[in-house]
């Protein structure tokens, strides 16, 4: 799947890129930078990241860097941006799974993403969908938000459930339940800790049927 640097549908994207490539060549180049800065990321965390180690790891130089990025922040948010891209599209194509009977299916399909995605993307673990990294979050909302309505979307389409922002709230609600639940998962497991991926599927049921009820 290719990757998304940008999205219009993500706040805060649009303006990470100094120069936005054109060819493939640029594209290969700055996928490139992306790959390594998660890959760096995945060995000391998004705090210590920087431009030089970015450049280094890629074995380019940091002009090359400062070509398409004006600091670290627009290298973390670009990756972050990419991340979401691939969640919202690997979760919409879960969701579209034709065994999924319900609403409680629909959970777990969100939840099984985001444990392949802990477990095999360098850097998902620290910086996620770069909430953790905007302090500042633009007009529109966070990151996680527009996840968050994507999901509450196709839940509203292919289950019934009832839309609107309520939805969508509840969505994004459950969402920081189970980020904030596999963050803890992770901590110390590279392949997660079983049990508490396993709580965070009871708890996130338990809060959907709260308002749709028991699952079928």
């Amino acid at each position: 799947m290719p990757h998304r640097n940008r999205d219009e549908s993500v706040p805060g994207t649009l303006a990470n890129l100094r120069n936005e490539p054109v060819q493939a060549r640029s594209t290969a180049r700055l996928t490139r930078l992306l790959d390594s800065a998660a890959e760096v990321i995945e060995e000391i965390g998004y705090e210590r990241l920087t431009t030089a180690m970015v450049a280094e790891r890629a074995g380019a130089s940091i002009g090359t860097v400062y070509r398409y990025f004006p600091d670290r922040i627009a290298v973390l948010q670009s990756l972050s941006a990419r991340f979401v891209g691939e969640y919202i599209d690997e979760v919409g194509a879960a969701l579209q799974n034709p065994k999924l009977s319900g609403w409680a299916d629909a959970v777990d399909a969100v939840i099984d993403v985001s444990v392949a995605s802990f477990r095999s993307k360098p850097g998902f673990r620290s910086i996620r969908f770069g909430d953790v990294i905007d302090v500042r979050p633009v007009e529109g909302g966070t990151q996680s938000a527009v996840v968050a309505e994507h999901i509450a979307d196709v839940l509203s389409e292919r289950f019934g459930l009832e839309g609107g922002k309520q939805l969508a709230f509840r969505v994004e609600v459950g969402l920081q339940v189970i980020d904030s639940l596999l963050g803890r998962a992770f901590l110390l497991r590279t392949k997660g800790d079983e049990a508490i991926i396993a709580e965070a599927r009871a708890i996130v049921r338990q809060y959907f049927a709260g308002f749709y009820g028991d699952a079928a």
